[in-house]
C-alpha cells in the first residue's frame, strides 16, 4: 500500500482531484474540512511525491493556488485502491 495515501486528508485530496481538472486551495479545504496549515502540509507531501501539480498565480492582485492530479498520482491512487480491494478479498475468504 502507498503510505502517502493512508492519510484521510491526502486520500480526500486525491479523490477530489479525480473529479476535476484542477481545484483551488479553498475548494480542497472545504472538501477535506481541515485547516489551512494542515491542508498545506498534506498538499506539500503530495506535490513532493509528484502526485499533484501546484500552480500559483494572481487574480485581481490576490494569490490563487490551484492543484491538479498528475498521471503518477492517478496511477498511485488506482494501485492503492486495487491493493485495498485485494486485502478485502483475502479477509473475506
Amino acid at each position: 500500500m502507498d503510505d502517502l495515501l493512508l492519510s484521510k486528508i491526502r486520500l480526500g485530496v486525491i479523490a477530489e482531484l479525480l473529479t476535476v481538472q484542477c481545484a483551488p486551495f479553498s475548494e480542497l479545504q472545504r472538501a477535506t474540512q481541515t485547516s489551512n496549515g494542515n491542508l498545506g502540509a498534506h498538499l506539500s507531501k503530495l506535490v513532493a511525491a509528484g502526485y499533484v501539480d501546484e500552480e500559483k498565480s494572481f487574480v485581481d492582485r490576490r494569490p490563487l493556488t490551484r492543484y491538479s492530479l498528475t498521471s503518477l498520482g492517478r496511477s498511485a491512487f488506482i494501485t492503492h485502491v486495487e491493493e485495498m480491494q485485494s486485502l478485502l478479498k483475502v479477509g473475506s475468504a
